[in-house]
């Protein structure tokens, strides 16, 4: 009764479903990356050029190699020419905060929401295994002190805002 629903797949077929379910996932991805990227451009405006941060450096702490690659070269801009630096793993991260001072350090939305969801933030090593973003913070204040401002947000709208405000640039 059931065997006239159900057609029998051969390897061939499975090999080409499972190349194109890696397709597809990969253009999903592709497609949430440019959302974000639109989200943020949305949270900045024409009027971000105003105001001059160049001689100040962001510390971005993220999960995604491409999401910070793109975001690096789109938001310097927006955010009066600030320096941003962008690292996915704690290895990186822990090194920076103890190697140099930075005016801000900033967790990436995707970060924030592993953490709001109480999930391992990706990158993390054996160190910060299970950490949420309370105790990177006091990372943060162990290595930077009260000078550094520490931002934070799940929406890539409110990071231009958010970071403009750090920085002391008027608002956009």
């Amino acid at each position: 009764m059931l065997a006239g629903r159900f057609k029998v797949l051969t390897t061939a077929s499975l090999v080409w479903v499972r190349q194109s379910a890696l397709y597809a996932t990969a253009n999903m991805a592709d497609a949430s990356r440019d959302r974000m990227i639109n989200e943020i451009a949305d949270g900045g405006s024409s009027a971000c050029a105003s105001g001059d941060a160049s001689s100040k450096v962001v510390l971005t702490r993220g999960c995604d190699p491409v999401m910070a690659q793109r975001a690096g070269t789109m938001l310097p801009p927006m955010l009066g020419g600030a320096q941003l630096i962008g690292v996915t793993t704690d290895d990186e991260f822990f090194a920076l905060l103890q190697k140099r001072k930075f005016d801000v350090v900033f967790f990436a939305p995707g970060a924030c929401r592993y953490s709001a969801a109480r999930q391992p933030i990706p990158g993390g090593n054996r160190a910060s295994s299970g950490w949420t973003l309370a105790e990177y913070k006091a990372k943060v204040r162990e290595h930077q002190g009260d000078a550094a401002a520490i931002v934070e947000t799940t929406e890539e709208r409110e990071i231009v805002p958010l970071l403009r405000q750090a920085l002391g640039l008027p608002p956009a």
